[in-house]
């Protein structure tokens, strides 16, 4: 009982906490850093003197529970992505952001070709490290602290324990590099006179900066769909979840099976045993909405309410992920992880300097400053950025980034491929991976030449 009441106590002090820093240090506001990140970073400070100190008998156990909720709670927040959401058909997808699908896949595949280029290249013959290292921008950034920490069993499978700590040192240098990168890039931007809508970037509502919105300007949580007198909305909404998570895990052990039946007989490679669940779980989320599309007449499912279930999710998660890194992990590959981070970054600027300007056909700052964001740190890093040089949504950039979501998710980010480009590597070696990865490039740009160009 003790482990449990430190443990999810613990989790809630330190948010609080990162909440008052962020209100308190102007550096923390000017760059927008979230109040989860800041309280795992207090979390982990914490952790290492107390680890020092050796006076607290409970902090192993509590160090375990932080390490392995992540698993679940990455779940919960996957199951969330559609519930609630309209799915509308693939012709209006492709015809809203089609374009911005292309520019979120080329950012994406072109994480894995420069990661594991440069683990072929350089790091693994100077360093000798870990072949999966060059996955590590993508799960880190296109993925954030949620997906890294959601691979911990794939980690443990590939026996590459350590990698973890890796994953979410390179979430929090993307969320860094995100924002703090970001903003530095909106002003270029602005000055050169190529924002469409933004002319001061420093003239920022105060309150938008501490993270507390004026009274007149809070939006509802979500509405209540059901009575409470027949069932809490919260425990209606948590049900849905619930049970795509439980889809997903029969979705997961459908696939290991067709999987011992095709490839076992043929000594092949297996990869549904590393693959883990939470990419499933928002399969079952949309599984579920196709048919409560069809049989929900009343609309009962809210997505603003199941939007506040994934940010509950997903805050916890970050503090429990980041306060239980090992620094012992990372310190050992200080120098290779500096340089995959480095290269990361470059390659997310190269995008947005060199790529966006000659494919997008309007509102190109704008489009690829959210794609910077959601590609370094996370999909609320890319609205927070979109939100700053396109406050009233009046450039196309949001509805196209919003419509490529529906198709990107389920791929990058946490989605299918990234579940499955570690084992691959384990059982392929990074060359293979590379070279599809390459190609995966290359197939996109050509469809962006026949589909796109000449419009």
């Amino acid at each position: 009982m003790e482990v449990i009441v430190f443990s999810f106590g613990g989790l809630g002090v330190l948010l609080l906490l990162g909440k008052y820093i962020r209100i308190k240090v102007k550096l923390f506001q000017k760059f927008f850093i979230p109040s989860s990140v800041i309280g795992g970073l207090l979390g982990l400070l914490l952790i290492q003197v107390l680890l020092s100190l050796n006076k607290f008998p409970l902090l192993d156990k509590i160090i375990y529970v932080w390490r392995t909720s992540p698993g679940f709670l990455i779940s919960i927040v996957f199951a969330t992505l559609f519930l609630g959401k309209k799915i509308p058909n693939i012709k209006t997808i492709w015809r809203l952001g089609g374009i911005q699908l292309y520019y979120g896949q080329t950012v994406a595949w072109g994480q894995y070709v420069v990661g594991l280029g440069l683990v072929l290249i350089l790091l693994g013959p100077v360093f000798h490290i870990n072949p999966m290292f060059g996955a590590l921008i993508n799960i880190g950034f296109e993925g954030g602290h949620g997906t890294a920490a959601g691979l911990v069993e794939s980690f443990k499978s590939l026996n590459w324990e350590e990698g973890m700590s890796l994953a979410l040192g390179s979430a929090t240098i993307g969320v860094f590099a995100g924002v703090i990168i970001g903003t530095i890039l909106i002003n270029i931007a602005c000055r050169r006179g190529e924002t469409e809508i933004l002319e001061k970037p420093e003239k920022i509502p105060e309150n938008f900066l501490r993270g507390i919105p004026s009274k007149e300007k809070r939006e509802s949580a979500g509405v209540l769909t059901t009575s409470v007198e027949s069932i809490e909305p919260l425990a209606y909404h948590t049900s849905f979840i619930g049970l795509a998570i439980i889809i997903g895990y029969f979705i997961r052990l459908l696939l290991i099976f067709i999987e011992s039946l095709l490839f076992t007989p043929l000594g092949l490679f297996k990869i549904m045993e590393y693959f883990p669940l939470f990419p499933l779980a928002m399969i079952g989320g949309v599984i579920i909405q196709i048919i409560m599309n069809k049989l929900d007449k009343q609309d009962t499912i809210d997505n603003k309410l199941m939007m506040r279930i994934h940010g509950l999710s997903l805050d916890f998660l970050i503090v429990a992920a980041l306060a239980a890194i090992s620094i012992q992990a990372i310190w050992a590959e200080i120098v290779p992880f500096v340089l995959l981070m480095i290269v990361g970054v470059g390659w997310n600027v190269f995008c947005v300097l060199v790529i966006a300007p000659r494919i997008f056909p309007n509102a190109k700052f704008e489009r690829s400053i959210a794609e910077f964001g959601q590609s370094t740190g996370v999909t609320a890093t890319g609205l927070l950025l979109l939100r700053i040089v396109d406050p009233d949504a009046k450039t196309p950039a949001l509805e196209a980034f919003g419509y490529k979501q529906l198709l990107h998710e389920p791929i990058m980010g946490g989605g299918l491929w990234t579940g499955a480009a570690m084992p691959l590597i384990y059982n392929h070696g990074p060359f293979a991976i590379f070279m599809f990865s390459l190609s995966m490039l290359i197939l996109w740009t050509i469809a962006y030449r026949f589909l796109f160009y000449n419009k």
